[in-house]
């Protein structure tokens, strides 16, 4: 077999054999295929797409690049939730131990940022001492010890999926909908889940910017979910504009053990919700909705979902006396309205680029994360707002990065007079 053969195949949207791609997966596994044939290969896809065969044998090499996370047999429920990518998402750190609590066991392997959206491993690493790169045995054992794990994707799970992850994030491929799909559904099915929760983003700030392409996802999901025996549910939530009131690395984790508590914003909570109802459904722990809202409400109101999370945190050698110190911020600028009106707009693509300027993402492969990094929400669309209000705090550890990505905030919403 010839790489270039198999690339002008797909480039010119004929459909590979199945023996084309799983070699081609496995030459570039080994080192073989370059990484200039694979991106090569990923923009075709990009733009051509994959057919249902192409798509389910892309996923079975994935997963069978690497091992699979086998739980002893029990009565536990073993599920997981996913987000396509946001700003100010935090929810997967919410729900964890939240349905760890209501007896469901989460084993979540979370992914770092791509492009402009934040990863939540890069946000839990803010957490002094934090272990996600445990080995496969002791994340299954955390799991099966509190009902609940964070880590991040390693070298033994969907090792070829990996790979293929962080050259995404260098070709501008990210947004293809079958290579989302296949990223998503390998991991998932590499945590022998029962069920999955997926939340896909659509709006300026995700990377389904329209209903059309999230709907196109959600189909590619449901098929793989299918044939792989998993239950699944699909929501779609706004991302037209940031989730919860900030965005960022530290203050994300501040802002999701303040909803643990019972303290977190409105529109953070009932999406958190919305997810974990589907979950609590699917593992027959509530019947409906209601149910779902009665055992979620008593969770965090009796502190069984911070107890959790400070379970999970401390099982992974993490240190939430020392986080505090660890996340406060060296400058800061508030970012204020030019105009008296009612916001309309808000450019969270924008918004998200602005956060990767900030230090909460890498713009080259040696950087820094910067902990302390993060924007505060003042407003979001529909508020009414007057000239010199605050709509933006903006904060770091590096003076030149605040100017610059406070530049660019300036520009990121339309007020109507």
């Amino acid at each position: 077999m010839i790489p270039s053969d198999i690339i002008a195949r797909k480039r010119n949207g004929k459909e590979l054999k199945s023996n084309d791609l799983s070699w081609f997966i496995t030459k570039y596994l080994r080192g073989d295929i370059s990484d200039a044939q694979m991106s090569a290969l990923l923009m075709a896809i990009y733009f051509n797409g994959m057919t249902e065969k192409e798509l389910l044998i892309l996923v079975d090499e994935m997963v069978h690049s690497g091992q699979v996370v086998k739980f002893e047999k029990s009565n536990f429920f073993i599920a997981d939730k996913h987000s396509t990518g946001g700003i100010g998402d935090k929810t997967s750190i919410i729900l964890a131990p939240i349905m760890a609590a209501a007896g469901i066991r989460i084993p979540m392997i979370a992914g770092r940022g791509l492009e402009y959206t934040g990863g939540t491993i890069d946000k839990l690493e803010a957490i002094p001492g934090i272990n996600v790169t445990p080995s496969l045995d002791k994340f299954r054992s955390w799991v099966e010890n509190i009902g609940c794990a964070i880590i991040s994707q390693s070298k033994n799970i969907c090792p070829a999926d990996n790979k293929i992850y962080a050259l995404r994030n260098q070709t501008a491929t990210v947004p293809s909908i079958p290579i989302i799909c296949s990223s998503i559904m390998s991991k998932k099915i590499a945590e022998g889940i029962m069920g999955l929760v997926m939340d896909i983003k659509v709006g300026n700030g995700a990377f389904m910017k329209t209903k059309n392409d999230a709907l196109e996802l959600s189909i590619l999901i449901k098929k793989v979910a299918i044939s792989y025996g998993i239950k699944i549910d699909i929501i779609y939530s706004d991302m037209n504009q940031p989730l919860g009131r900030y965005a960022g690395l530290g203050c994300e984790i501040t802002e999701a053990i303040d909803c643990l508590k019972g303290n977190g914003p409105q529109d953070l909570i009932n999406n958190t919700f919305e997810l974990c109802s589907c979950l609590l459904i699917q593992a027959g722990k509530a019947k409906d909705k209601q149910e779902s809202k009665e055992i979620f409400n008593t969770i965090i109101e009796t502190g069984k979902a911070f107890e959790f999370f400070q379970k999970m945190i401390a099982l992974q050698n993490g240190c939430l006396k020392q986080f505090e110190n660890n996340i406060i911020p060296k400058y800061e600028k508030i970012i204020r309205s030019t105009k008296n009106g009612t916001i309309i707009y808000m450019d969270t693509e924008k918004i998200g680029w602005s956060l990767i300027e900030l230090g909460c993402g890498k713009k080259e492969k040696l950087e820094r994360l910067d902990n302390t990094a993060g924007i505060e929400f003042f407003v979001k669309p529909g508020d009414t707002i007057k000239k010199g209000s605050p709509i933006y705090r903006a904060f770091n550890a590096n003076s030149k990065k605040l100017d610059s990505a406070s530049e660019l905030l300036l520009n990121t919403i339309k007020v109507h007079r």
